[in-house]
């Protein structure tokens, strides 16, 4: 059955930024499976903007039409963009070219990861649906999308019942990993805690770039989407901001690995080839996130399709203000455990008229906070909720 510009968008949305998650996790574990799993999406993600750009050519009827579809065609060429970035990571993997052990130990320090998990024989997860397994309380993992065989369900409910040989891709704090994996009847990967360092090296200073860079570049994306849907100039002045960082940052990151390959022998080589690519990767992300964001600056607001495909993808981008009203005032993210309680993750939070990306979880909530948010279209209402803000859902 044909599938309509909308079906498509929301796909090719939830695939991007599941590729996206995927590639970073598959250097994080070192891991050949998840970098093939970004392989299989960017198949499906090509499929989808073949399809997507044939049908906007057929509908086209005039030249209000061309304009109005041309929008659809950027966006879907920034998508299309940021895939092929996260495949470029992928094949880093792929190709052995491999990474220094002190980028994984930076990325070891990170809130969340993403983790691939196959459901094995002998495994304590099969027949059960999501919300009696209630994994984010007894592990603190999320599922965020689940591949069956060749197909992806993206933002599996808690209806979804899990069957033998589901392939789930979780994300949360990485001691939740081996919680799943030993519940899907796999070895845990018993991943030591980060080494402690002395004197930073050149080394270590360019590893600390590349994660920052990795960081800013996912705030992008999730910026440009909120830009676009709500319709928000500050938002997309927030992702040039962003991605003139994100240029700098790879600046930056190049001439620390110039000077690193100074302190080592041929064999390293490879790893620093390894920074430099997922850097320059990362930048295209950051490049494509800005340039989605011409659909909020033009005058003309964008087809509607493209609102209701943000509207409807797997994880929807939201916002929610805090106020006297609820109980988020005065409490740190940390203490309000929102990703489980809300299923919601905190991009940034806008303070004063300035934006504070990926806040740890020492942050303190302040009335007048503006949380800029991305997760299940159901977690909105009760973050809002939360926060003690009234605004439905819906923007």
């Amino acid at each position: 059955m044909r599938r309509n510009v909308k079906e498509l968008l929301v796909q090719a949305k939830d695939a991007s930024e599941l590729m996206v998650d995927l590639a970073y996790a598959a250097v994080f574990f070192g891991d050949d499976d998840l970098a093939r799993e970004v392989l299989r999406l960017e198949d499906r993600m090509d499929d989808a903007v073949r399809e997507m750009r044939t049908l906007c050519m057929v509908a086209t009827r005039s030249l209000d039409d061309a304009e109005q579809f041309g929008g659809i065609l950027s966006m879907v060429n920034a998508m299309e963009e940021i895939a092929d970035a996260a495949e470029d990571i992928a094949r880093v993997v792929l190709k052995d070219i491999d990474v220094p052990g002190e980028l994984r130990d930076d990325l070891r320090h990170a809130e969340e990861v993403v983790a691939r998990v196959k459901l094995r024989e002998g495994n304590r997860l099969t027949s059960l649906a999501l919300s009696e397994l209630a994994l984010p309380s007894e592990t603190g993992m999320w599922v965020i999308a689940i591949r069956r065989d060749v197909d992806y369900v993206h933002g599996p409910s808690g209806d979804t019942v899990l069957q033998d040989g589901d392939v789930l891709f979780l994300q949360g704090p990485p001691e939740g990993v081996d919680l799943v994996r030993e519940l899907a009847g796999g070895e845990p990967f018993g991943l030591a805690p980060p080494a402690r360092s002395g004197r930073l090296s050149n080394l270590d200073r360019a590893v600390d770039i590349l994660v920052e860079l990795k960081n800013a570049a996912e705030v992008a994306v999730g910026m440009a989407y909120s830009a676009i849907l709500f319709r928000d100039l500050g938002l997309v002045r927030e992702v040039s901001v962003l991605e003139d960082k994100c240029d700098d940052l790879y600046n930056d990151l190049q001439r620390w690995v110039l000077r690193a390959a100074a302190e080592v022998g041929d064999e390293e080589l490879d790893e620093l080839r390894g920074l430099l690519q997922i850097g320059l990767s990362s930048e295209r992300i950051a490049d494509a996130a800005q340039e989605m964001t011409r659909l909020a600056e033009a005058g003309d607001d964008p087809h509607p399709v493209i609102a209701a495909a943000l509207a409807e993808a797997d994880e929807v981008v939201s916002d929610a203000v805090v106020t006297s009203a609820g109980a988020a005032q005065g409490r740190t993210l940390q203490e309000l455990s929102l990703e489980t309680e809300t299923g919601m993750y905190v991009l940034a939070i806008q303070r004063g008229g300035r934006w504070l990306y990926r806040p740890r979880g020492t942050r303190t909530l302040q009335d007048g906070d503006r949380l800029l948010v991305t997760g299940p279209e159901e977690g909105v209402v009760l973050l809002r909720t939360l926060t003690g803000d009234d605004r439905p859902a819906q923007p």
